[in-house]
C-alpha cells in the first residue's frame, strides 16, 4: 500500500510540476518555448552530435515538452512547442494532447524532436498535426540521475528524436497525439 501512496503522491507531483504556467503574456510563454527548444536542441547534440547538421540540414524541426501519466490502462498528456522552417526562419508554436490505452504506470517528462526531411512533411504536421503510434518504454529519471530508454524513430520522411527529462514510468500503449497552432502565440 506504501508503493500506490508513493507512486501517486511521484504522479501528482509530477503533474504539477508540469502544469507550471509557460507564463503571463503571449510574449513571455513564447519565450519561454524557445528557452525550452534552445535547452532541448542543445541537450540533443550533446547526446548525439551528428544531429546538429541533420537538423541544419532539413526541411524544418519542431521542440515539444510533454508531461505524460499512465494509470493501468489509460494514458493521457499534453505540452506544448514550436516549429521551425529552416527555409524561411517561421516559427510556429503549437500545443500537443494525447490519449491512449494500455498497460502501465507512471509519469514521464520528456521532450520531442521531430526533424522534417521534406517540405511537404513540414506542411503536414503544421496544418494536420496527427500523428497516431504505439510507444513502450521505461524511465526511470530525476534530473541527471538514473536513465530513460527513449529513441530515434522515422516515419514519413520525418525522424523524432526522445530525451526523458524526469519521471518513473514503464508503459505499453497505443496513443493518439494530436499537435495543432495554438492561435494565442501566432
Amino acid at each position: 500500500m506504501k508503493q500506490v501512496a508513493l507512486i501517486l503522491s511521484l504522479i501528482i507531483t509530477l503533474f504539477l510540476m508540469g502544469c507550471a504556467s509557460t507564463g503571463e503574456t503571449p510574449s513571455d510563454k513564447r519565450e519561454t518555448i524557445l528557452t525550452m527548444e534552445e535547452d532541448v536542441l542543445t541537450e540533443l547534440y550533446e547526446v548525439k552530435p551528428s544531429t546538429k547538421s541533420f537538423i541544419k540540414d532539413a526541411s524544418g524541426y519542431a521542440v515539444f515538452s510533454n508531461l505524460n501519466a499512465n494509470i493501468i490502462f489509460a494514458s493521457f498528456g499534453g505540452g506544448y512547442g514550436v516549429v521551425t522552417n529552416n527555409k524561411t526562419r517561421e516559427k510556429t508554436y503549437m500545443r500537443m494532447g494525447e490519449v491512449g490505452i494500455g498497460l502501465g504506470l507512471g509519469v514521464k517528462d520528456f521532450r520531442v524532436v521531430f526533424v522534417f526531411h521534406t517540405d511537404a512533411a513540414l506542411n503536414r504536421f503544421v496544418e494536420k498535426g496527427w500523428a497516431v503510434g504505439a510507444q513502450a518504454d521505461a524511465a526511470a529519471k530525476a534530473g541527471s540521475k538514473g536513465a530513460a530508454i527513449g529513441g530515434e524513430t522515422i516515419v514519413d520522411n520525418i525522424t523524432i528524436f526522445q530525451l526523458t527529462e524526469s519521471g518513473l514510468a514503464l508503459q505499453a500503449t497505443i496513443k493518439g497525439t494530436k499537435y495543432w497552432k495554438d492561435e494565442t502565440l501566432n
